[in-house]
């Protein structure tokens, strides 16, 4: 009569089916498919589990029909979230060489966080206890770098908000996005891709509520405050899609720049191609970083995100609103299934953000953002 450990089934009693008599420390028994009677415990033999279920079907934790290990099961599993891992720590090292995919990881970098739960369900079929400890080091690296945004930051009621907005030159509902505009509460309105019609009526219709504006090729400023001191911010397009403006707000002067860089292209050719981007980027942080006045804003369509090493010029010097006073990540684009954020709203100096979010959708294929600011010193 054998006596039943805790991995292997009870040998078949002598006599082709008689109860075996209960050994080690297993719990219930059960009849398997060949006559001879397992214990329902950890062992997994047999029982109310059937063959090879086990207590909770921990058995499977165990080796496998091929003789393999928890730990040398799932080795391809625990590889790709090594990999996954690697990319979130060392994205900055993907090099641009090839296509710009350094930049194209980074403007999404958030989402490589989904590989988590996608790899997790065939470590858990598999019962790989390597796979699910190597899932813990992306989950860790990934709260590290996004688990701030996950928190509301805003810190009260700010002396002014503003707001910025590519509206698209498409754009199916000017009057709409008149209204959300108008209903922001904002003080200061930076609007980018301005042309054609909806130009024309988004211009009419922000008239009473904001006295003063400007505006110079497709970006344009609207404002409850005196403007002054327009100026053209060359940003190498050949066209002009940036100014600077001096914004007399009650508590002082800020300098306020609207900019819309150059769109990023996927082509089969040239892959992600950012390179005008680049430039431009370099151009606008070199404005930025020679401005006389203290207190900076810049409200924009940069298409790109905080985390993208080609903004470098102008995120090392200026601080994203979403990011110190935000919600969530507040992704902006596409309006109707937003995955980036790549309209921004920073700032540096004496400028505290004390709120930030993103608005309804209206007739862009953006949508807005808006922060409110606290005025300091």
């Amino acid at each position: 009569m054998a006596q039943a450990d805790w991995t292997d089934r009870a040998a078949p009693a002598a006599g082709g089916g008689a109860p075996a008599t209960t050994g080690g420390t297993g719990t219930g028994t059960g009849t398997g498919p060949d006559g001879a009677e397992g214990f329902g415990g950890f062992d997994g033999a047999g029982g109310s589990g059937g063959p090879g279920a086990g207590f909770l079907g921990l058995r499977g934790w165990g080796r496998d029909a091929r003789g393999s290990t928890t730990w040398r099961r799932g080795l391809l599993l625990a590889a790709l979230a090594l990999a996954t891992a690697a990319l979130l720590a060392f994205h900055a090292e993907v090099p641009n060489t090839v296509g710009n995919l350094g930049s194209l990881l980074e403007t999404f970098l958030p989402w490589l966080g989904l590989a988590v739960p996608l790899l997790l369900v065939p470590a858990l079929l598999r019962r790989s206890a390597t796979a699910l400890i190597a899932l813990l080091l992306p989950v860790v690296i990934w709260f590290n770098m996004f688990g701030g945004l996950l928190s509301d930051k805003s810190g009260g009621t700010g002396d002014w908000t503003v707001v910025s907005h590519n509206v698209a030159a498409s754009n199916t509902d000017p009057q709409r996005t008149v209204k959300l505009l108008e209903e922001s509460g904002a003080q200061i309105v930076a609007l980018q891709e301005l042309a054609g019609k909806p130009m024309r009526a988004i211009e009419t219709g922000l008239a009473d509520s904001y006295p003063y504006h400007a505006v110079e090729g497709t970006v344009g400023l609207w404002s409850k405050y005196p403007i002054s001191g327009v100026s053209v911010v060359n940003i190498k397009m050949g066209w002009t899609r940036a100014f600077r403006a001096q914004v007399t707000t009650p508590q002082g002067p800020v300098a306020v720049y609207v900019a819309h860089l150059p769109s990023v292209r996927l082509k089969a050719e040239g892959g992600f191609t950012v390179d005008q981007r680049d430039a431009s980027a370099q151009a606008l942080g070199d404005a930025i970083q020679a401005e006389p006045l203290k207190k900076v804003l810049l409200l924009g369509d940069l298409n790109g995100t905080m985390n993208d090493r080609s903004l470098a010029p102008i995120t090392s010097q200026m601080r994203s609103a979403q990011g110190a006073a935000g919600d969530g990540f507040g992704f902006s684009w596409p309006a109707s299934f937003p995955m980036a954020r790549i309209d921004q709203i920073m700032s540096k100096g004496g400028l505290k953000p004390t709120d930030s979010r993103t608005l309804g959708e209206d007739g862009s294929d953006h949508l807005a953002v808006a922060a409110a600011y606290r005025y300091q010193g």
